[in-house]
């Protein structure tokens, strides 16, 4: 039980937050679910089905997350999909779950530069390719497959917001630490529980750039986990067993 005792927050949105919780109490931690951000539908979803309406248009359709993953799965509303990629694991598992096979994927790190070293990504003069991503994405997936001579177009089919205030309420007493995936969800947590009483918490990241925002916010104590529920899971244990 490496995490007895420890009082871990969980930030993923609810419905991506189970499975990290449950490897959390299975290594006898208590997580405190706090989601940071919420994932809502489009602004516009008529707008995205009609996109998806034209998928037999599209030679390739990249997933930058689960979450895009549920939501144009629910918009395109069974049409047949043209070969699809996945930017890390945890996209490529959701997908995976959902019945799609061969999804290009990097091993490893979860993002769009791994997603655009891959050889299958390398050659795509003539392509059409399809983003799918949350409003306000990154647009180094567009801006290097188009350099590439693709023709790329984006679906934004959800958007990512922050909590109301009080809802959910924040979590009382201690805090051994904190997991956090995103950069949005770090700024929003810290507006939404205050730097103060993170000041001097763990706050365990998924990516350098997020442990870089985390130093940007006077975050003293970032430690870079991984993607993964299970990268986190690994980082917490070795953290908390070197500090006994």
């Amino acid at each position: 039980m490496a995490l007895a005792g420890k009082r871990v927050v969980v930030t993923r949105p609810r419905e991506l937050a189970q499975g990290l919780a449950a490897l959390i109490a299975q290594a006898g931690g208590e997580p405190l679910l706090f989601p940071a951000i919420e994932i809502r539908d489009p602004q516009d979803p008529a707008l995205v089905r009609k996109l998806l309406g034209r998928l037999r248009e599209f030679d390739l359709a990249v997933f930058v997350s689960p979450s895009a993953v549920r939501k144009a799965l629910e918009l395109a509303e069974g049409r047949d999909w043209p070969r699809v990629a996945a930017v890390g694991e945890g996209t490529r598992r959701e997908l995976e779950q959902c019945g799609f096979r061969d999804v290009i994927a990097p091993a490893g790190r979860a993002d769009s530069e791994a997603l655009l070293a891959l050889p299958a990504l390398a050659q795509v003069a003539g392509s059409r390719v399809l983003i799918l991503r949350g409003a306000g994405g990154r647009e180094l997936l567009v801006e290097t497959l188009a350099a590439r001579g693709a023709k790329v177009e984006t679906a934004e089919c959800y958007r990512r917001v922050r909590p109301a205030a009080g809802t959910p309420p924040p979590p009382e007493g201690r805090i051994d630490a904190v997991c956090v995936s995103s950069g949005e969800a770090l700024v929003n947590l810290a507006a939404m529980l205050g730097n103060e009483r993170l000041a001097g918490t763990p706050v365990f990241v998924s990516h350098p750039r997020v442990a870089a925002q985390a130093a940007e916010l006077g975050l003293r104590h970032p430690v870079l986990a991984g993607p993964g529920d299970a990268d986190m899971l690994a980082a917490l244990v070795a953290y908390f067993g070197d500090a006994k």
